[in-house]
């Protein structure tokens, strides 16, 4: 069963609900920003993202409140002071970024309710938090208000200038994403963490030109055992097997001491273990071989 739901007929909490729940896990958007009287704000928003590399550009959108439309305080800093750091959020400093997005009248500084480090930037006049992994000081090139409902969002295009980052999550002067720990917003009170076994790999078709899921025999693509993601991986291989690649696998011992012979449902079982092992070329030969 499917539920169908026109966005015109439920009532906005119950629509956002709905969106930021399927929409995830989103990254968080640790913004600090100063009012026109250099008073600072620092605050948490998920609706951001990464959207160019040249320009270096990132935007972040903080919405209406849902209860009386009004602005964020950090939608009204980056109108008066066109400037914003964006603090990436890491797992040693999550329940720090939830506290800081408690409601508190404009003025307050967050960084001391939250007990954050307050570091002085060095291209733009809002601090950056001392404890996040990755600072990205950032010029702001647009604002775009969507609507003045409640619930709007309004996008605010962030040029980065300068990028600060704690060399203890650098390996080979590369970000190393195990050593991160990133969090991400799921819907209502829930996160996720990006690190243990949470992480896994998928080999990046751009790189190679797969052979396809269409490629696959027949049986491989309505296998009953077969998962959508195996066949994924299965058709991100350049080439389909050799002959003698085929040959190997069927005469080798760990095949032949398994009686496999014609059942099918062994053979792709066992395919699928061999790709939970990384053994993708070796699989896809196991399947061309008993086709």
């Amino acid at each position: 069963m499917i539920k169908t739901i026109d966005p015109k007929t439920i009532s906005q909490p119950e629509l956002h609900a709905y969106l930021l729940s399927a929409v995830a896990p989103r990254p968080i958007c640790f913004a600090s920003t100063i009012d026109g009287e250099g008073k600072v704000n620092l605050s948490p928003f998920s609706f951001f993202n990464v959207f160019s590399s040249n320009p270096p550009i990132l935007i972040f959108s903080p919405a209406r409140s849902g209860r009386d439309g009004s602005l964020k305080h950090s939608h009204q800093n980056v109108k008066e002071v066109p400037e914003v750091v964006i603090n990436i959020v890491n797992h040693p400093i999550v329940e720090q970024m939830s506290l800081s997005s408690t409601a508190y009248d404009k003025g307050v500084n967050e960084f001391l309710k939250a007990g954050l480090t307050q570091v002085p930037s060095e291209k733009v006049r809002p601090p950056r938090v001392g404890e996040a992994p990755v600072a990205l000081e950032c010029t702001v090139t647009e604002v775009i208000e969507l609507a003045d409902t409640p619930g709007a969002g309004n996008l605010i295009l962030a040029k980065v200038a300068l990028i600060h980052i704690n060399e203890k999550y650098l390996t080979d002067d590369k970000l190393d994403t195990q050593k991160l720990d990133l969090v991400g917003r799921m819907g209502e009170s829930w996160y996720t963490r990006a690190s243990g076994a949470a992480l896994f790999e998928i080999p990046k078709p751009i790189r190679t030109k797969g052979i396809g899921v269409d490629s696959l025999p027949v049986s491989v693509r309505e296998s009953k055992i077969l998962t959508g993601n195996n066949l994924g991986r299965l058709g991100n291989l350049e080439r389909v097997p050799t002959t003698s690649e085929m040959d190997m696998i069927r005469k080798s011992d760990e095949v032949k001491t398994k009686g496999l012979a014609d059942d099918i449902a062994k053979i792709h079982q066992l395919a699928k273990e061999w790709l939970a092992e990384g053994r993708t070329q070796d699989a896809l030969s196991l399947l061309f071989s008993f086709e």
